[in-house]
């Protein structure tokens, strides 16, 4: 029997209610109501197409930059709604970084991975510090640390991935965003991304959207599971099925649907 854990309000670094995201009329993801807790990693699983990436990219309002994306419902940060008329999003992406799916690092050094975006967002503080610090908390230090001045598209891709990493973490975020952060990693790298995050949910609230269940088992402390409806239109919508600790969603989920999605039935 698992310990059920129950956040305060005060614990709670997002919350959504009744969101719903639309592209141009038609309906993409319907009825998200969640709670991520604060220095927690949360997973978002479930098939393709069901809304996992749309829901993460309100969050931090990429979703702005979408032509005909609409968001309705309710988006809080630390208790501020993110998409009320002040707040500003390029301020929001300072406090909710992100990390995607392929590796994009900066056509610069190593070094100016980092400290570029530190600078822009006006870090006055000691630079060496803040990229060596950042390079260590993403734990890429010790592989690079001899070749600051290298170009960062120099590094493996596992490499690349945790550069980004730091260059997320060096803008002191709340929260990291990742979105399939290691799709396109071999095994090796993969468990040190995952490692990284189990490190990082010391400073940070991490979400994590994983097409591999065996991944979100390993690093997350709790786990969405959407799925996707047809609709009478010919497209589908995609919806939270089942949220919970993760180890009730892998071992003793509520929902039938979930239960045959860990157990490989479909997806």
């Amino acid at each position: 029997m698992s310990n059920v854990y129950a956040p305060t309000s005060a614990d709670i670094a997002l919350k959504t209610e009744n969101l719903q995201v639309y592209y141009g009329s038609n309906l993409a993801v319907r009825d998200v109501d969640l709670e991520i807790p604060k220095n927690q990693i949360v997973a978002f699983i479930g098939p393709s197409g069901c809304g996992k990436s749309t829901v993460l990219r309100c969050f931090n309002r990429m979703n702005d930059l979408i032509p005909g994306c609409r968001v309705e419902g309710k988006i809080t940060f630390h208790g501020r709604d993110i998409y009320a008329d002040s707040v500003d999003a390029v301020e929001l992406r300072r406090k909710i970084g992100m990390v995607f799916q392929k590796a994009n690092p900066f056509p610069k050094s190593i070094y100016e991975n980092i400290a570029w975006g530190a600078r822009v967002n006006g870090f006055k503080g000691d630079m060496d510090e803040l990229v060596e610090t950042s390079l260590r908390k993403a734990a890429v230090w010790d592989e690079v640390k001899d070749k600051l001045r290298e170009s960062g598209l120099s590094l493996s891709g596992g490499q690349q991935q945790r550069l980004c990493i730091a260059r997320a973490i060096s803008i002191q975020p709340d929260i990291i965003l990742m979105d399939e952060p290691c799709s396109a990693l071999d095994p090796i790298s993969t468990i040190k991304i995952e490692d990284t995050m189990k490190q990082l949910k010391e400073d940070y609230t991490i979400i994590i959207v994983t097409h591999n269940m065996q991944q979100a088992s390993r690093v997350s402390d709790r786990t969405a599971f959407y799925n996707a409806e047809a609709t009478d239109r010919g497209g589908k919508v995609g919806y939270l099925v089942e949220y919970d600790n993760t180890e009730v969603i892998f071992n003793n989920p509520r929902e039938q649907f979930t239960r045959d999605y860990v157990s490989g039935r479909f997806g």
